[in-house]
């Protein structure tokens, strides 16, 4: 499906248009999960109608172009699947209590995450360095968690938590991209995501509305495109240079939230905003920056 040839100004373009669509995700599970659309839907149907309209749109472009499949590893797949599914699921109801803004930027933990649990799963070493940039990120996000009157801290927590298991998520992927082809893994996760999404939404499936059904729709199809944008900017630029990029998600995030829900914080909750954001972006950056120069 992707051609591995290096182009970094194309990479960018694909990145940032993923981000675009990222942040379009999220905005969409604001809506279906607050009563925008109808009455609010329980974050494992959102989630259930991410996996259900990204593997359709997947799955379309997989009868129309045939690629060559190899044998799956099962146990890899069902495992990033599973925490995957999971880190959505809780990214999906935090952001109808927080800003879109605060929970992207807590998302952005999931490198730090993942470099803190390789240590006792890959037996990685962690040096000086690496462990700066993680308590930085950290401390990020305990300025963005700041409890008060107009931050619901529980939700926070939720995005915290999402984070931890799609940094459990990334140790899987590390093992499955030195192993099978990326539109592989993201057919299989899709399929995978869908078994799992539809048994767990059954005891609170209801009926969506219109509107809803459109909306999961748009989220399904917006995910499978931002994926796909995201593995091809991966193949036409080192990680390291690329990365950095999808940060652009948090203004995207904001300019949604501000646009769309009309959520204008006042000046003490915006500089707050920034400055954990800023914390948690410098942490990954040196972080991202530490790991090329490991890979070098």
């Amino acid at each position: 499906m992707t051609l591995r040839i290096p182009d970094p100004p194309l990479a960018v373009v694909f990145m940032l248009t993923a981000t675009a669509f990222i942040a379009g995700t999220m905005l969409l599970a604001k809506t279906l999960g607050t009563n925008a659309l109808g009455a609010p839907l329980h974050p494992l149907q959102i989630s259930h109608g991410r996996f259900l309209f990204a593997f359709m749109a997947i799955a379309t472009v997989a009868a129309i172009m045939r690629p060559r499949l190899r044998r799956p590893n099962l146990p890899l797949h069902i495992g990033r699947t599973l925490f995957g599914w999971g880190g959505v699921t809780l990214m999906f109801a935090s952001v109808a209590f927080i800003p879109l803004s605060d929970a992207t930027a807590i998302s952005f933990l999931n490198p730090v995450f993942c470099m803190l649990l390789a240590i006792p799963l890959l037996g990685e070493r962690v040096g000086p360095l690496r462990w700066l940039a993680a308590f930085m990120a950290l401390g990020g996000a305990l300025i963005l968690l700041r409890p008060g009157p107009d931050s619901f801290q529980l939700a926070g927590l939720l995005a915290l938590g999402a984070a931890v298991l799609m940094g459990m998520e990334l140790i899987f992927i590390k093992k499955l991209a030195d192993r099978e082809p990326p539109f592989q893994i993201l057919l299989v996760n899709n399929a995978l995501g869908l078994g799992i999404a539809t048994l767990a939404v059954l005891p609170v499936w209801v009926a969506p509305t219109l509107a809803q059904w459109t909306a999961l729709a748009g989220l399904g199809v917006l995910m499978a495109t931002a994926q796909t944008c995201f593995v091809n900017a991966m193949a036409r630029a080192d990680a390291s240079f690329i990365t950095p990029f999808s940060y652009v998600t948090l203004i995207f995030a904001s300019l949604y939230d501000i646009v769309i829900f009309d959520v204008i914080p006042d000046l003490v909750s915006i500089l707050v905003s920034i400055l954990g954001a800023a914390i948690i972006l410098t942490g990954a950056t040196l972080l991202a920056w530490r790991e090329r120069r490991l890979s070098a």
